[in-house]
């Protein structure tokens, strides 16, 4: 039960086999001590080490996506109020929330609005309900633009990457600076997260911030506005596109839909109940970091080794055939770069989920450094040992580390599954919460 506890809910934590082992070592003389500490996995109830599987998908590790979901948060939070290494000055920076969506391949159902917050009828002529299956699905299968889809997904990074480029040059044009002069005056910070659509498409949603030269450490430049930052947004997405390959005579270009909403963010208070926080815009941003294609179009959260497979398993049919032109569009010699097979179960989208700058605040690595940190302190003080700390050693002094593991294998026996629920519902009904 101690040893389960560790995985902090985890279901399909990973196995390791090997040992580890600590001792205290001379650096003048290179002379290894007697070892502190030793652990080997024979020795552990299990039979073997395990640890958390990390896994960002909800469908796949419920508490580990959890994870995922609030150090996402507090990394977006950390550029939008500052903390965790960022000056809280960051509030008073030009900071905007930034939609990007994918072109139409088709028409699909929907549920449009009109004026004032009244449904419309879809062109289907149907209202379709919020939870409806039909939505995102296209009208007419067989006129619907699928290769062009999944490709638009491949290519989407990569317009991503363009339009950042293009988005540096509309700012300097309209600071009236040249290139070279605005990496010298003012600097773009930026964290993005990639969503699916009901229809199977990603688009991205963004944290923009304009800072000084040196990031978030310095004051923007007096010219710097959110105004000019969302003029310089919308001009950067509408001319941003990215050449795509011919296929069959038919040349592919990729670009931003017409759909682009940028807004405000204006602070952690209410203006009046309708200004976009800090909060909720981390929130948003972090709920959408564990969440894949699965989610919303029904299809996998696994690669395919065979496209056989899709027989018997449950996709929708418009995912199905998404995922089936992937597959095909990846037997092409011309399109091999793109590794279309491998990210089939993806319809097509191999880009990182969830992105930052440099400076737009800290990251993931560190977040998860910081709470191993906390685990070893309480590691140590549950065995009785001296908390840790690195002035406690004396001078000319180290500790040496030697560890051999070997991967054993994914998930819990039936006895651990059971003895790993029994331990989840005495938390639940003590009220406890897994660090």
């Amino acid at each position: 039960m101690r040893q389960l506890a560790t995985l902090g809910g985890c279901t399909r934590p990973i196995r390791l086999a090997g040992h580890r082992t600590e001792h205290r070592t001379d650096t003048a003389t290179g002379e290894i001590g007697p070892a502190l500490h030793h652990l080997d996995s024979n020795d552990l109830p299990a039979g073997d080490l395990l640890v958390r599987c990390g896994n960002r998908r909800t469908t796949r590790c419920p508490t580990c996506a959890e994870t995922y979901r609030r150090d996402t948060y507090h990394l977006i939070t950390a550029g939008l109020r500052g903390g965790k290494g960022i000056p809280d000055r960051v509030t008073s920076h030009p900071r905007v929330f930034a939609t990007f969506t994918a072109p139409s391949f088709g028409p699909v159902h929907n549920r449009p609005s009109a004026p004032g917050g009244r449904s419309r009828p879809c062109r289907c002529g149907r209202h379709h309900d919020q939870e409806d299956a039909a939505l995102g699905t296209p009208l007419a299968p067989d006129r619907y633009d699928y290769e062009a889809a999944v490709l638009w997904n491949a290519h989407a990074g990569m317009l991503w990457r363009r339009f950042t480029i293009y988005l540096r040059r509309e700012i300097a044009h309209r600071a009236g600076l040249t290139q070279r002069e605005f990496a010298q005056h003012a600097r773009v910070s930026f964290a993005k997260v990639a969503e699916y659509q009901k229809r199977g498409a990603v688009h991205f949603h963004a944290v923009i911030r304009l800072d000084g030269s040196a990031g978030g450490d310095t004051p923007p430049p007096p010219w710097a506005s959110a105004e000019l930052l969302t003029d310089a947004i919308k001009a950067a997405a509408a001319h941003a596109t990215v050449a795509g390959p011919v296929l069959d005579g038919r040349a592919h270009s990729f670009a931003f839909g017409r759909q682009i909403d940028v807004r405000t963010i204006k602070g952690n208070d209410l203006d009046g109940g309708t200004a976009l926080t800090d909060r909720a815009v981390a929130a948003y941003i972090a709920k959408y970091a564990t969440k894949g294609a699965e989610t919303a179009t029904g299809t996998l959260d696994r690669p395919l080794k065979f496209v056989a497979e899709l027989a018997s398993l449950d996709v929708t049919p418009h995912a199905e055939r998404l995922i089936r032109t992937a597959w095909a569009l990846g037997a092409r010699k011309d399109l091999e770069e793109l590794r279309l097979r491998a990210w089939a179960h993806m319809l097509g989208f191999r880009g990182h989920f969830s992105t930052k700058t440099r400076r737009y605040s800290t990251t993931l690595g560190a977040l998860r450094e910081t709470r191993a940190q906390w685990r070893r302190l309480q590691t140590a003080i549950a065995r009785g040992d001296t908390p840790p700390h690195p002035h406690d050693q004396e001078e000319g002094e180290t500790t040496l580390v030697l560890a051999h593991w070997t991967y054993a294998g994914t998930g819990l026996s039936p006895t651990e599954q059971w003895l790993s629920a029994s331990l989840a519902a005495t938390n639940a009904s003590e009220g406890e919460v897994n660090p």
